[in-house]
């Protein structure tokens, strides 16, 4: 078990005081058997008007957080502590029915996973899916953790990790084309690839652990990160990071799950005014350890 540590600074800058619309936040970690919520503490300046919280349709625990007053310049810092157990998932207990591809979902279970198996993005020519099928073995069986194991490598391995200025998200079809994209891009892609062999996937949204980064006030990965899930039969929701080649959870924080990148958006909210009147936004996240001997 390590203790990780989370702080997430946000700063929007405008060239004269602005209002602001209500604003909604997601970085409370979802507690599960693999991370425990030790403390967390949300930081807002101008002072806000109102803190409510919520769960989302998914169970995420979401900030709600309104204003009174305008300013120049609107910041967010959340900070947050949790035990961490790294569950690799290099010998999937996957259900004996389900070992090689392609399997069925149990009926009842297919009932609550038909929205994450169903293709979500556009792909008139199936490039998605072509290109998915072929880590599928001809003529001998495919080993469904394997499978995806090697689905999830082929992104690591051979897409090149690019940061992008643009908000939102490519579609599938644009990140195969490209071969190039961020953490979000690489995870919708393995998530539609997923879906085109009719496996049930979904969106994590999150932070990751830096060995290299850990001790340093200052150095932060500069966003939150993302990667996906696969529902495996006797596995449940198996994590599967295709930026790092990461398949488990190991120095994974999982903050929110959704059906679509859309609908899990660290940070999000609006002002009253003109775009002209926007100025600038700075990111940094810093996620250290207080186990630092268990890390060497």
């Amino acid at each position: 078990m390590t203790t990780f540590s989370v702080r997430h600074i946000t700063s929007y800058r405008y060239t004269r005081p602005v209002e602001f619309g209500e604003h909604r936040l997601m970085f409370r970690p979802r507690d599960s058997f693999d991370q425990r919520l030790l403390s967390s503490h949300l930081q807002v300046d101008p002072q806000p008007e109102y803190v409510r919280w919520i769960h989302d349709v998914f169970g995420n625990c979401v900030a709600l957080v309104g204003f009174a007053e305008a300013s120049r310049e609107l910041r967010f810092e959340t900070t947050i502590r949790l035990d961490h157990t790294p569950h690799i998932a290099i010998d999937l207990q996957i259900d004996e029915a389900a070992l090689t591809y392609p399997f069925a979902y149990d009926p009842e279970e297919a009932l609550d996973l038909e929205r994450t198996i169903h293709r979500h993005y556009p792909d008139p020519g199936d490039a998605v899916g072509k290109w998915a099928r072929q880590f599928v073995r001809i003529g001998q069986p495919t080993e469904t953790g394997r499978l995806l194991m090697t689905l999830c490598y082929a992104i690591h391995e051979s897409f090149i990790y690019a940061r992008r200025l643009a908000h939102g998200t490519q579609t599938p079809l644009e990140t195969l084309q490209l071969r190039r994209g961020t953490c979000r891009d690489f995870a919708l892609l393995m998530m539609e690839a997923a879906r085109s062999l009719g496996l049930a996937a979904r969106f994590i949204t999150g932070y990751i652990y830096v060995p290299d980064r850990d001790g340093s006030l200052t150095l932060g990965g500069g966003s939150t990160h993302a990667w996906c899930q696969i529902y495996l039969p006797g596995a449940g929701w198996v994590e599967f990071d295709p930026t790092n080649g990461i398949v488990g959870n190991r120095d994974l924080i999982r903050v929110g799950v959704a059906r679509d990148p859309k609908q899990a958006i660290p940070l999000w909210g609006s002002y009253d005014g003109s775009a002209s009147d926007f100025d600038d936004m700075s990111v940094q996240v810093n996620v250290t350890t207080d186990d630092r001997s268990v890390r060497l």
